[in-house]
């Protein structure tokens, strides 16, 4: 179908708007995802030094960490997804991981915490019903009041027993080699085995001793290592997130790019079309005038 000179400029117009939009949002992807990924970083020292108070705590104690054998009570699922769109198929490779993680079998009543609408919609979409939805962070200080919010969230789900007593999955994106991104399910409850036993020799001058009360310090260290890796978690879903609406805004600019060049290559086509027939109009009537003044002469 053929366009006039005007429909083609209005559309490298419209298209060229787009492209300043879809820049701008690049643009604001790939700055947002800097604080989230530095974020991410400084957590895993918070991250080590509660693993080392749990390493002492067990060497004090004897050289392992003896927790009462509780009956798990409830199954809790945390899926960290977004609540903004333009980020590809995010949020529903985090809901099939869910999907997979709620099938395999468990007769325990389960509760899915879910951050972000866009991913409480994937959930929906496969049947999953989401008890809560928490509001993604919007910036790096609204991290830590998400991990807050998710830590609290559990011990009332817990009921007055300890933590102990609940079995929670973190499922969320974060980053593979090679630049590429990937969904994990990372068991947060039950602890890791090797969270309970100290290194044999302890590996420091001076041996680890503390004043608390046993089952308080115990305490501490179990909320200080879930807001450590819920918090760490966020930080590497924004990060990815980020990344994704990076990717998907790089293959529009791409395509607008494309698109934009193809209408200026038949809008200037069009124009010499134009330019042609003027020309000819003008040789035309110059030959038409000097045929007439001819015969006028004669």
């Amino acid at each position: 179908m053929a366009h006039t000179l005007e429909q083609l400029t209005r559309q490298e117009q419209t298209l060229t708007s787009i492209r300043s939009v879809v820049r701008t949002m690049k643009t604001l992807a790939a700055i947002n995802a800097t604080p989230y990924e530095r974020a991410a970083s400084a957590i895993e020292g918070h991250r080590r030094t509660v693993r080392h108070g749990f390493a002492a705590f067990a060497y004090r104690m004897g050289g392992q960490i003896v927790v009462d054998e509780l009956a798990v009570q409830r199954q809790v699922l945390v899926a960290f997804g977004s609540d903004h769109g333009f980020c590809g198929n995010y949020n529903e490779a985090v809901a099939r991981v869910a999907e997979r993680r709620l099938a395999d079998g468990s007769t325990r009543p389960t509760t899915v915490l879910c951050i972000g609408a866009k991913l409480e919609a994937a959930l929906a979409e496969r049947g999953i019903a989401v008890d809560q939805r928490l509001t993604p962070p919007a910036s790096v200080d609204g991290i830590g009041r998400l991990a807050s919010r998710i830590v609290s969230q559990l011990e009332r789900l817990a009921r007055g027993l300890p933590l102990l007593s609940l079995t929670v999955d973190l499922i969320h994106t974060r980053r593979l080699e090679r630049g590429e991104r990937g969904v994990v399910t990372v068991p947060l409850l039950p602890l890791e085995r090797s969270l309970l036993q100290a290194p044999k020799p302890w590996p420091g001058r001076a041996l680890p001793d503390f004043s608390m009360a046993p089952t308080a310090l115990l305490a501490a260290l179990l909320r200080s290592h879930l807001f450590a890796s819920v918090f760490h978690a966020s930080a590497e879903a924004m990060v990815t997130e980020n990344a994704a609406r990076l990717a998907l805004m790089q293959q529009a600019e791409q395509s607008v790019d494309e698109r934009l060049d193809a209408v200026r290559r038949q809008a200037s086509g069009v124009r010499q079309d134009q330019v042609t027939e003027e020309l000819m109009d003008i040789v035309i009537g110059h030959f038409e005038a000097s045929t007439r003044a001819k015969k006028t002469a004669r």
